[in-house]
């Protein structure tokens, strides 16, 4: 729990030396704990007060990263329960599995194809953030020979997925220097686990059927000088799972237990697709830090990336496009100007359907601080000089030779103003983006 600043005032050294640009100790204390200051401004402060400080202000779920360069992953430091109090900060690792059971071709072109899980959606390119070498074979050496393929062809971040600390050895003998995350520890092995993660400066997984069995693990682990845990609940239903992930993240946020202070990793178990894809963004929603998936199909890992982006945006802030004038098919002189905002979905709704018109337009994107249409507009951050402005400053009258702009039917009541604000004339297009193409192809034509 986050110290008050008379908790903060105890630890000063109380002689109001005015040093750190404050009056008093109290004053200070009090920045410090509205994060208005930084103890490092306080000369005097005592080795102690700096570690209990330390700690008190250390996030109360750990932040855990693994892998290596661009394909590095972080997972953790969230200090909220729910999206809507702040927002969260590392969204949902997302991994599809290897088995070792694999050879050869098959092998590689499994890894392939993981590496090719990637999309762009509303602008924003998504892809799948780590792959998972599995030792179904239990065999140390076909293991370590998945892991060497893997990293031969593979740059996404490595987690490795046994449960004998032998395979776990003999995998890192391979991928040590990429930092894989180590799956995972039982009350059985986590001694030697732990050792293996100590010695790789790896992270790693402990896995229990119970809050108490992670508990006792996770002390056990830090015991043998492992900091980066990652708590998984295995051997439970998906209820279980759900539970118990919203149990670990209420305790480490509102009770401060340190022991459950780490993030979550997850198996998105199921027979069929359709199963995979529902218990995969149930955890996410509640709090998985990870969550790996037995399958390759792109229909899988769409929706389950797509639930990613929608938890983990920022709820206070829209998904936004840049306001510029974009051409759709290869737009001249003579072609349409629409205009809209550059909200994203709006923006992508639009394009979609000035594309399936097949007609070569201009779309003219307003700056409206990423919000909608109609919100644009009832919070008057879309308007005549909005528009005015907006096509001055991108020169739109150099590209095309008539003077026709095209608008939302929505807005259709400030069209009068916008003919007086721009000198163009103003065209009412349809409410609904879905009309477009029959607008165009009709009307405009």
């Amino acid at each position: 729990m986050a110290l008050t600043g008379l908790d903060i005032f105890k630890l000063l050294p109380k002689t109001n030396c005015k040093k750190c640009g404050m009056p008093t100790c109290l004053a200070f204390a009090m920045q410090l704990a509205q994060k208005r200051a930084e103890l490092t401004s306080c000369p005097d402060v005592s080795e102690e007060a700096k570690q209990t400080l330390a700690a008190a202000a250390a996030p109360p779920v750990r932040q855990v990263k693994f892998g290596t360069g661009d394909s590095k992953v972080q997972m953790g430091q969230e200090t909220v329960l729910f999206r809507h109090e702040e927002k969260f900060y590392d969204p949902t690792i997302l991994a599809a599995t290897a088995s070792d059971q694999l050879q050869g071709d098959d092998l590689i072109q499994r890894i392939k194809a993981i590496n090719g899980l990637q999309f762009d959606r509303v602008g924003t390119h998504v892809a799948v953030n780590a792959l998972a070498i599995v030792n179904d074979t239990g065999s140390p050496e076909s293991f370590a020979t998945a892991v060497a393929a893997a990293c031969e062809n593979s740059k996404l971040a490595l987690i490795l997925i046994a449960d004998s600390p032998q395979a776990i050895g003999a995998a890192l003998g391979k991928c040590a220097d990429k930092v894989p995350l180590i799956a995972s520890a039982s009350a059985d092995t986590v001694e030697a686990m732990a050792k293996l993660a100590k010695e790789n400066k790896c992270p790693l997984v402990v896995k229990a059927e119970t809050l108490d069995g992670l508990v006792e693990l996770t002390e056990k682990a830090k015991g043998a000088g492992v900091e980066d845990i990652v708590l998984s609940l295995e051997g439970t239903s998906l209820k279980e799972q759900l539970y118990g992930g919203s149990s670990i993240r209420k305790l480490a946020l509102k009770k401060s237990f340190r022991a459950l202070g780490y993030p979550i990793f997850s198996l998105a178990s199921g027979k069929t697709d359709d199963e995979r894809i529902s218990a995969g963004a149930a955890l996410i929603c509640k709090y998985s830090s990870v969550v790996v998936v037995d399958s390759i199909n792109p229909a899988v890992f769409l929706p389950l990336l797509t639930t990613v982006m929608n938890v983990y945006c920022d709820p206070q802030k829209p998904v936004q496009v840049e306001s510029k004038l974009y051409a759709i098919g290869e737009p001249d002189e003579t072609s349409p100007v629409i205009f809209t905002t550059n909200f994203s979905l709006t923006y992508y709704t639009v394009e979609s359907d000035v594309e399936a018109s097949r007609v070569p337009t201009h779309i003219l994107v307003v700056d409206t601080e990423g919000t909608s249409v109609l919100t644009a507009y009832s919070g008057d951050k879309l308007n005549e000089k909005a528009v005015a402005d907006t096509i001055n400053k991108l020169d739109v009258e150099k590209q095309v030779s008539h003077r026709k702009l095209i608008i939302p039917g929505y807005v259709a009541v400030m069209s009068g103003k916008l003919e007086e604000a721009t000198g163009w004339e103003v065209m009412v297009g349809p409410r609904e983006s879905s009309m477009l193409p029959k607008y165009l192809q009709e009307v405009w034509s």
